[in-house]
């Protein structure tokens, strides 16, 4: 399940060869690929000498049989030195004049000795000639050697194949965890602005209120002083559980009571299999701050802000609205709404981008009868989706 970024607390690590890092478990199932390849290829070569008509149908002899697993198992062992030549001695490294003939020798080496290997097994275990009665000239004599050095290229050609996809994977989750760190700082700048928003905003309604009113300022800032403890502990905190978000938002509802006694009244409607699913840390604070100083304050009469939270399939949705003025239309008439451009939604919008890319909507719309709807929308997930996932991927 993803929501948008992973956490970034992951060190760099400095790439070298790709396959220097890999895990132990890897390497095995990488031997385990290059023995069954070669194996495969023994068995289409016995099978291909058992149904050859030219064989006269006198089938495989067990010699015959060893001696084709012997051979390839000689290329078995030589094809991880061939995969660490290329990914070691790389043309952007070494550059042509140095690494072409670097290969080219390797590759005379490899295939005088893969013959000779070659020939020692079918004169042992085939024809029966011993080991000691074997000469240079026996086993350089023919083509033997040359097809021996073509397959060493074929291996060469697929080495650099393998070296320069394992590059390319590591580039992309190297690029993947750039963009996990610039989205966790980006959030984190977001986090520190709307901190000192919401604090500056707190005290001026604080302030506005002490000389008339000091019994109410002094509880305001006995609220305040818990709020700015909860903002603390939960500083690195990207989401919290809606349950959470709405206590913070109790206590800043509070201090709104506070300045404006009662003409303000709030109502809540939050389904009760919503409250443990997970919502970005103070997303509810700047749209009901939004509702107050463009709705409600704005009103003679009594102000209402109406919570409400529900889940439809994988989506939950939160639902902020008021009974102010409402939103009014540009004077060129088009129809089009003005919506704020302040400092809380436009956080908002960020804040929910970054975390959960396009699997979210964040709108204002006019509300029926008067007022403004704030409504937006984000995946349903909760704690334990995140320790299935982990679970999951461990």
């Amino acid at each position: 399940m993803n929501y948008g970024i992973y956490p970034a607390n992951r060190p760099t690590q400095t790439r070298s060869a790709p396959q220097h890092h890999r895990p132990m478990h890897r390497r095995w199932i990488d031997g385990a690929v290059i023995v069954f390849f070669w194996s495969l290829i023994a068995l289409i070569i016995l099978a291909q000498d058992a149904f050859d008509p030219r064989s006269g149908n006198q089938g495989l002899r067990e010699g015959e049989v060893l001696q084709t697993f012997l051979e390839y198992a000689v290329w078995a062992a030589i094809t991880p030195f061939i995969f660490w030549m290329t990914a070691r001695f790389t043309l952007e490294r070494y550059g042509w004049l140095r690494t072409v003939p670097l290969y080219i020798v390797v590759g005379i080496i490899v295939a005088v000795v893969a013959d000779f290997m070659d020939h020692l097994f079918w004169n042992t275990l085939v024809s029966g000639v011993p080991p000691r009665s074997l000469s240079l000239l026996d086993f350089l004599s023919g083509f033997h050697v040359l097809s021996e050095f073509t397959l060493y290229v074929i291996l060469l050609l697929a080495g650099f194949v393998r070296f320069y996809f394992l590059r390319y994977q590591e580039n992309q989750k190297e690029a993947a965890l750039l963009q996990a760190h610039l989205a966790e700082a980006r959030l984190q700048t977001l986090r520190m602005q709307i901190n000192p928003h919401f604090l500056f905003n707190t005290l001026h309604v604080i302030s506005d209120n002490f000389e008339e009113n000091p019994r109410n300022a002094r509880r305001m800032i006995a609220r305040l002083s818990e709020m700015l403890r909860y903002t603390f502990e939960e500083t690195g905190a990207r989401e919290v559980t809606l349950g959470q978000e709405l206590q913070f938002l109790d206590g800043y509802l509070d201090i709104q009571r506070f300045r404006f006694e009662d003409k303000l009244s709030v109502t809540q409607e939050i389904a009760p299999d919503v409250r443990d699913a997970l919502v970005p840390n103070l997303i509810l604070q700047p749209l009901v701050e939004n509702a107050i100083k463009h709705g409600v304050s704005q009103l003679e009469g009594p102000g209402r802000i109406e919570l409400r939270a529900w889940r439809e399939d994988d989506t939950l949705h939160l639902m902020v609205c008021d009974n102010g003025p409402g939103l009014a239309p540009p004077p060129g008439g088009d129809g089009a709404y003005k919506t704020s451009n302040g400092v809380g939604l436009q956080n908002t919008r960020e804040r929910l981008k970054a975390l959960y890319g396009t699997n979210q909507h964040f709108a204002l719309a006019p509300a029926p009868g008067g007022g403004v709807i704030a409504h937006l929308s984000l995946p349903f997930h909760t704690a334990a989706d995140y320790r299935v996932v982990a679970v999951n991927e461990g």
